[in-house]
């Protein structure tokens, strides 16, 4: 039965995906984006996790649903800021790239990962060692995003996976 509901729930995101993606509208290209939506979203049901730190698939959508927009606002904020360093004329002066290193309250490893990778898709810090304890290495450009770090992001994707 727990199949059946992640096929009706995954099919029609998968197929979502595939008309969004393709563009294609005739009949041939809907007939293969049906046959494989059906296809993924059967097989790949059971890859998905039923509970993550205590929530449910649809709870952790919504966190995440909550969070992208958040994480793209801090993306471009950060680019902005990386593009104004990149352009000063005092250049050399501002750049202090730096290793940040410090340890995260999340517990849940999807956490952690999703928590890493915001950090490197972030202009001018990227996650070099993440473990499964919590401990964070991070790359800093300049002083500005070292300080910014664990920060709100952290409490955020604490969020999502009920850690906060």
């Amino acid at each position: 039965m727990r199949e059946i509901k992640r096929f009706i729930l995954l099919f029609p995101i998968f197929f979502g995906l595939w008309l969004i993606l393709s563009g294609k509208f005739d009949a041939f290209h809907m007939s293969l984006g049906v046959l494989s939506s059906t296809i993924v979203a059967w097989f790949s049901g059971d890859l998905l996790f039923e509970s993550v730190g205590g929530r449910s698939f649809p709870k952790l959508a919504k966190g995440y649903l909550r969070y992208i927009p958040w994480l793209l606002l801090q993306i471009f904020l950060s680019a902005i800021h990386v593009l104004r360093l990149s352009f000063h004329p005092r250049i050399k002066e501002l750049i202090d790239p730096q290793i940040i290193r410090f340890r995260s309250s999340l517990k849940d490893e999807l956490a952690l990962v999703t928590f890493a990778n915001s950090i490197t898709l972030t202009p001018g810090t990227i996650t070099v060692f993440v473990d499964t304890d919590g401990e964070f290495r991070v790359h800093a450009l300049d002083r500005k995003s070292a300080e910014a770090l664990p920060g709100e992001m952290e409490k955020r994707v604490g969020a999502i996976f009920g850690d906060s």
